[in-house]
């Protein structure tokens, strides 16, 4: 089973930016020595208690410092942007790093009305438009428009000898069919919707068969665990990102990541009670063994190519170490 990272620059209690930056570069170190597939760093703007509003920038200093580990963005907030900029990007990536990038692209917001409104003008309208900046995207990254469109006389440049590898990102049927119609790899975020994965993945599978018979579609999830020495210590870990979640939703607090000591001595509600029961459902949460236990059960429901852990505690050594155990886990080979 191949395993990759997604990253989403949390900020600590007690925490800078600068130093939730600096962790997230540490953790692609890390998961570059121990055989994780990829890296994908997240964008969110204006959003308490994430530091990360620019993958872009991240993944050119990530880059530099890794050697095997795929980068990528999880994901370019297409609405947001143009795509020839988009395709500019990571053509420069792709060209300093060879045949290790990937253009995850999503078209959620990724932060508040405003901040859209700051970024991009009307977002619903870009959101419209989504189709058609992908089309567009596309084909600056595969130089195929006509020859009379406008855009056929231009280059993204510089031309990396190994194109970026675009994947649509999604929670719906609907990401799902949009990335079989345009052939595209499809990652769905488990640990972020509701719905049903498999069936979803299972939609797009179907689709790129119907439409794409002489290629094979490429799907992975994304998952969120924690993994620790114990049992018993991994829950504890696990209670900072749940009150995280349950503050930052009632607007209370800095939007940083919470203490362990913090989550214990939280007076939750019978309703946060449910809630937090809720997340635990939707988190893979053990020691090692454990963890491989049920990430071969998500297996066998999803029957997806690799799964991307998604991980977040309030120690950032806490947060390497999970990824170390698993590694070691269900990694075959050493590190």
């Amino acid at each position: 089973m191949e395993l990759s990272i997604l990253d989403q620059s949390p900020i600590s209690t007690g925490k800078t930016s600068r130093e939730a930056l600096n962790a997230s570069v540490d953790l692609a170190r890390l998961g570059d020595e121990l055989g994780y597939t990829r890296y994908w760093i997240a964008e969110h703007h204006d959003f308490a208690g994430l530091a990360c509003p620019n993958p872009d920038v991240m993944l050119g200093i990530i880059g530099a410092q890794t050697e095997k580990i795929r980068i990528g963005a999880g994901a370019v907030l297409l609405p947001h942007y143009k795509p020839f900029r988009v395709a500019e990007t990571y053509n420069l990536l792709a060209t300093l790093y060879p045949g290790r990038v990937d253009l995850g692209l999503g078209r959620a917001p990724g932060g508040s009305a405003e901040a859209s409104m700051a970024l991009s003008g009307n977002f619903l309208e870009n959101v419209r438009l989504m189709p058609e900046k992908l089309d567009e995207l596309l084909r600056f990254l595969q130089y195929d428009f006509a020859e009379d469109d406008m855009y056929a006389k231009i280059r993204p440049t510089p031309i990396p000898e190994f194109s970026p590898q675009p994947w649509m990102l999604g929670t719906s049927e609907k990401s799902a069919i949009a990335a079989a119609e345009k052939a595209l790899p499809y990652t769905f975020g488990y640990f972020m919707s509701d719905q049903d994965g498999p069936s979803i993945i299972q939609t797009y599978v179907d689709k790129f068969a119907e439409l794409h018979p002489d290629k094979t579609p490429e799907k992975f999830a994304a998952v969120s665990v924690i993994c620790a020495e114990t049992t018993e210590a991994a829950r504890d870990l696990a209670m900072s990102s749940h009150l995280w979640t349950i503050k930052r939703d009632k607007g209370e607090g800095d939007g940083k990541v919470p203490s362990v000591a913090e989550a214990k001595n939280y007076s939750y509600s019978d309703e946060e009670k449910e809630r937090l029961r809720n997340m635990m459902d939707k988190q893979i949460i053990g020691n090692p063994q454990e963890v491989k236990q049920q990430l071969e059960r998500l297996q066998a429901l999803f029957d997806v190519d690799e799964w991307m852990i998604v991980t977040i505690t309030h120690h950032y050594e806490a947060r390497k170490k999970s990824y170390e155990l698993i590694a070691k886990e269900m990694f075959t080979k050493s590190y």
